[in-house]
């Protein structure tokens, strides 16, 4: 029993490695390749002080529960299920970021440019924020892979919150910028978070 214990921790530890090194080395380059090294810095990397107490209590809640309830971490299905929602999300992001291209930023855009044009094809003619959706699947399903239940509700909760708060005011600068269109699109399209309009 001790043998499998070992080899759950160790698969789940290595692939939450992995899934944060690909994650934010991707979005880097993704940024790097829409606008250009010289207009893309250190915050593409999506690393922010609340990111980082995030990811420690999730490794907390995850070493304590493996120490005082190992087999809570054993349960493959619930583990792989997260696996495959981190993919999922990822991909999902993945497509966004590739298909708005540069009008794909990291930062909320005030200020209309030239280069933003309104996306409404692709995956943005299923959900208005691919981007958002993505992450948040991928972000819960890090901590559906852990086996962690504390981490795995509070994600939820507070990337939903993030989200809730973060694209109405998103779109109030994006029906400035695109009027009636993206009323329309807004009409049409839900935002790809659940209970978000």
């Amino acid at each position: 029993m001790m043998e499998t214990f070992s080899d759950s921790a160790h698969r789940q530890l290595s692939q939450m490695f992995y899934t944060l090194l690909f994650f934010h080395i991707s979005e880097y380059l993704l940024a790097i390749a829409c606008h250009g090294k010289s207009k893309v810095t250190t915050e593409s990397l999506l690393i922010s002080k609340d990111y980082i107490l995030a990811m420690t209590f999730s490794v907390t809640e995850y070493l304590i529960e493996l120490y005082y309830f190992p087999t809570l971490k054993q349960n493959r299905s619930i583990s792989n299920l997260g696996l495959y929602m981190v993919i999922f999300g990822e991909t999902v992001r993945k497509v966004a970021i590739l298909t708005a291209k540069k009008a794909f930023t990291h930062i909320i855009q005030r200020y209309h440019e030239e280069h933003h044009k309104l996306i409404t094809t692709g995956i943005y003619g299923i959900v208005r924020h691919p981007g958002y959706t993505g992450f948040f699947i991928w972000a819960v399903g890090t901590q559906i892979m852990l086996c962690n239940p504390v981490s795995t509700v509070a994600f939820a909760i507070i990337t939903w919150c993030f989200f809730y708060n973060r694209i109405p005011y998103e779109e109030f600068f994006l029906k400035q910028f695109f009027g009636l269109e993206y009323d329309a699109y807004m009409e049409r399209v839900p935002s790809g978070i659940p209970f978000v309009k």
